[in-house]
């Protein structure tokens, strides 16, 4: 285990220093930069001349093979730098973000894990029945309804719930509190995005639970184990679900990864500062460092979450050992 963990610690550097040499000169195929727009928006006449200072101050003016050695220098110092557009710290600018779309990831990821296991269990158990296709039009519906105009959905129906039983709206609050600061208070603001994000991940992993646990329970080991009077419950408890989770953990890993920076029209609805929003707003401003950082962020989260998945693998299938 020691030696393939140390392989594929190995094998993320390439996959980073691809990821940094593709969004750095794909930023810069853009037209304009941060100094342009940065001017046009002060008064609508752009100076050369302040235009050259303002490029000079931000490192613009060097060469491209500098400013990426700097930039891949920076990364593997931990010194992601400054914004150009706010010029205040990148990991500043980061840490309230991450930690509420980690946040909602989190909480998402775990209604997707509560609703679609049981689910997709229920509905392999019970194939062909009204129970199986009560299970599938609810995971239909979930892949079909985005989950941005599901977040509407909730927050009028909090609206009109609660003016009709209290004679007062009311909706999720704005402003985000930390949960070791006030749990209560963040749990009412976040579970609503989470359940709105949730519902259309659980629907994609019931989907696959259900046919995984269909293959796995058709193994001749399971029938091995019905023939001998095995209860019903043990065959699928200990022996039909832990193998068929295989590609289920996939899916959720890769969701929850998409989720660190996807969130974006969520979060607009919600009125949540969180990285997806971060991200449109940093490509808009032609702010290069602040979208290089979230760029190779997700990218190391993506990394990250397979190695863990891979991980699992060896935990949920004792047929699977690394080396």
């Amino acid at each position: 285990m020691l030696k393939y963990t140390i392989k594929r610690i190995l094998l993320m550097l390439p996959t980073l220093f691809g990821a940094a040499v593709l969004v750095f000169f794909l930023l810069r195929l853009i037209p304009g930069d941060v100094c342009e727009l940065r001017m046009a928006g002060e008064g609508g006449f752009v100076d050369d001349e302040a235009i050259q200072v303002c490029q000079e101050e931000l490192g613009l003016d060097q060469p491209k093979l500098v400013q990426f050695g700097e930039f891949v220098y920076g990364f593997m110092v931990f010194d992601l730098g400054q914004s150009m557009w706010t010029g205040k710290e990148i990991t500043h600018e980061l840490n309230l973000r991450f930690k509420l779309t980690l946040q909602v990831a989190l909480m998402a990821a775990f209604v997707s894990v509560i609703i679609a296991i049981p689910l997709g269990t229920l509905s392999a158990i019970k194939q062909d029945t009204w129970l199986d296709y009560g299970v599938r039009s609810f995971s239909i519906a979930g892949i079909a309804i985005p989950s941005f105009w599901l977040g509407i959905m909730i927050i009028l129906g909090l609206l009109i719930s609660t003016q009709a039983w209290f004679g007062e709206p009311w909706m999720p609050p704005i402003e985000y509190v930390s949960p070791f600061d006030d749990p209560v208070g963040n749990l009412v603001q976040l579970i609503w995005p989470a359940i709105a994000t949730g519902y259309r991940n659980a629907a994609v992993a019931t989907r696959m639970t259900r046919s995984a646990l269909l293959e796995v329970l058709r193994e001749d080991y399971i029938r091995t184990a019905r023939a001998k009077g095995l209860w019903e419950k043990i065959i699928i408890n200990r022996h039909a679900l832990k193998s068929s989770m295989l590609p289920v953990v996939t899916v959720i890993g890769i969701e929850f990864a998409f989720l660190m920076g996807g969130l974006v029209v969520t979060e607009q609805v919600f009125n949540l500062n969180g990285l997806g929003k971060l991200f449109v707003e940093s490509v808009q401003n032609h702010d290069y460092t602040m979208t290089q950082a979230l760029v190779m962020l997700v990218a190391l989260i993506f990394i990250l979450t397979n190695f863990v998945v891979d991980l699992l693998y060896a935990a949920l299938d004792p047929r699977i050992r690394y080396s």
